[in-house]
């Protein structure tokens, strides 16, 4: 693993880096990566508005991946990760536990109790799911149907605070 720094608030730059991320990984469909770069439009238009929040891990040369998350509205403390990708060059590096790990951390310390991840059931995505099993998330609930016919919503939780520490 080469030497990365964190970043937080986002860059016009960031729109074609994290394109051509969520291109390359060969996991999202056109739209859902138009859904990414609205959200991360949205933040830089908007900064003090978007309910958007990033993480940016990167090198001195270029951007390895992200984490766009949020606090879900109408809940005390509970936050939703809509999104983690890495480029798939420095996969399997442990950038991608890093984002994880930096993002669960800034949730934590705003108070959020508990992160919520939404996936699918498809074999493409089993690697996904193995992923955040290992970080410690745990299976909540099943959709069926939710993305496509034999496409169901999986849906991942973890508890950050215990009802003694909150």
């Amino acid at each position: 693993m080469s030497d990365f720094s964190f970043r937080f608030e986002p860059t016009y730059t960031d729109l074609i880096s994290v394109n051509n991320i969520l291109r390359d990984t060969d996991f999202f469909s056109d739209s859902e990566i138009d859904l990414a770069i609205s959200l991360l439009q949205e933040k830089l238009e908007d900064i003090f508005e978007s309910s958007y929040e990033f993480v940016f891990i990167e090198n001195d040369t270029s951007l390895i991946g992200y984490a766009c998350y949020g606090f879900i509205q109408g809940t005390r403390s509970s936050y939703d990760l809509y999104w983690i990708a890495v480029d798939p060059a420095c996969e399997r590096e442990g950038y991608g536990t890093l984002l994880l790990k930096k993002t669960e951390s800034i949730i934590r310390n705003k108070r959020g109790k508990n992160i919520y991840i939404e996936t699918s059931s498809t074999a493409l995505y089993e690697p996904t799911r193995l992923f955040y099993e290992k970080n410690g998330y745990e299976r909540e609930a099943l959709i069926k149907d939710y993305y496509d016919f034999n496409d169901h919503k999986i849906i991942y939780s973890k508890k950050l605070w215990t009802k003694q520490q909150y």
